[in-house]
């Protein structure tokens, strides 16, 4: 399992938008991605409900796990947590 730890650079945190977005992404990929905070159990990323449940706001730490530690999960997780570090991306 291949893992990145990320901080939220999104303004506003994972509000409807950008956790809309963050979850669509999530579902383009082949391998399960999973995201939570660091002291908690992960949810699917490709729900937008478990996402929103987060109440990840702008400043926290999330980790990302992707099944897997081939170039498929690696692709996941950078373009994931490049969603959630990069608010001017993130809140489009």
């Amino acid at each position: 399992m291949s893992e990145l730890q990320v901080t939220v650079g999104v303004p506003n945190g994972l509000c409807a938008r950008p956790a809309s977005r963050f979850v669509r992404a999530a579902g383009r990929h082949t391998v399960p991605v999973g995201v939570g905070r660091p002291d908690r159990a992960a949810v699917d990323a490709r729900s937008l409900l478990g996402v929103l449940t987060l109440g990840a706001g702008h400043g926290d730490t999330l980790v990302l796990t992707a099944d897997g530690d081939g170039l498929a999960a690696r692709e996941a997780l950078d373009e994931l947590g490049a969603l959630l570090a990069d608010g001017r991306d993130a809140a489009r």
